[in-house]
Parts: C-alpha cells; sequence; structure tokens
C-alpha cells in the first residue's frame, strides 16, 4: 500500500470523499480551495488509495508545528480510514509514514487528539508507542 502525497488541485478532489466522511462540517464546494490554502500554511495531506485507484479510501492531514513547550512537532490533524477498509493496516501504515517524514526532517515527536469515545483509534495509537500526554481545551468565541 502507496501512502501518496496530495500536491494538485485533482489529488485534493481525489481525497475529498474521505475527508468529507471524517469531517461532514467541512464545505464541500470550497474543499479543494480550503486544502489549498491549508497547504501554503505547511498542511499536507496524505492518502492510500483503493485496489482500482479510484478514490482515497485513507486519509492524513498534518502539519508542523513549533511551540515553546515542544519544539518543532509534527501534529496529525487528521486520520481516517473509510470502514469498508478499516482492519487493513491502512492507519498504521499512514501513522508510519508521518513518522519517517519526521525523521527525514529531523523533528524528535509526533501529536494528535482523538476523541474521547474513539476506542479503537486509542488502541492503534496506544499499540504504536503514543500516551496519553494532556487533555485538550477548547472554547468558542464567536
Amino acid at each position: 500500500m502507496k501512502v501518496k502525497i496530495a500536491k494538485t488541485s485533482q489529488e485534493i478532489e481525489f481525497c475529498k470523499e474521505a475527508v468529507l466522511a471524517f469531517r461532514p462540517n467541512v464545505d464541500e464546494e470550497n474543499f479543494v480551495s480550503q486544502v489549498s490554502q491549508m497547504m501554503e500554511d505547511g498542511f499536507t495531506l496524505a492518502y492510500i488509495s483503493d485496489d482500482l485507484e479510484t478514490k482515497a479510501v485513507a486519509i492524513t492531514g498534518y502539519r508542523i508545528i513549533n511551540m515553546l513547550r515542544t519544539g518543532p512537532i509534527i501534529y496529525i490533524d487528521d486520520l481516517y480510514t473509510s470502514p469498508e477498509c478499516r482492519g487493513k493496516g491502512y492507519a498504521k501504515r499512514l501513522l508510519d509514514f508521518v513518522d519517517d517524514e519526521g525523521k527525514k526532517m529531523g523533528i524528535n515527536a509526533v501529536h494528535l487528539d482523538s476523541g474521547y469515545m474513539l476506542h479503537d483509534a486509542h488502541r492503534l495509537y496506544l499499540n504504536q508507542g503514543y500516551h496519553l500526554a494532556c487533555n485538550h481545551f477548547a472554547k468558542m468565541i464567536g
């Protein structure tokens, strides 16, 4: 299973179904332009295709951020595998890909947030060497 990085509008569009299944709040009509803008700001969208290369069935979106608390890290915004493709190792493959990208750049840590009820995802993260480092708090202001 080969991991590819979306670089063109067509490749971003190729990932649209998987991203929208995971992030239904994203505006479908502005999806490509939103991701393109995010890419200008350092976001990377990586994906794995189905066997026939008709659509992305697993995606991850990540960025490099540099904080006083951590120094430079890769932060994974999104990690999703289509339900019909779960259990095939796609998410693990994407996590390994992100790790490899970080190592190439001299980055020593990968961080992500995960919803409290996503127990299968938590099992994957713990099995991949992640640990529960903190609670994430959010506040809507607008």
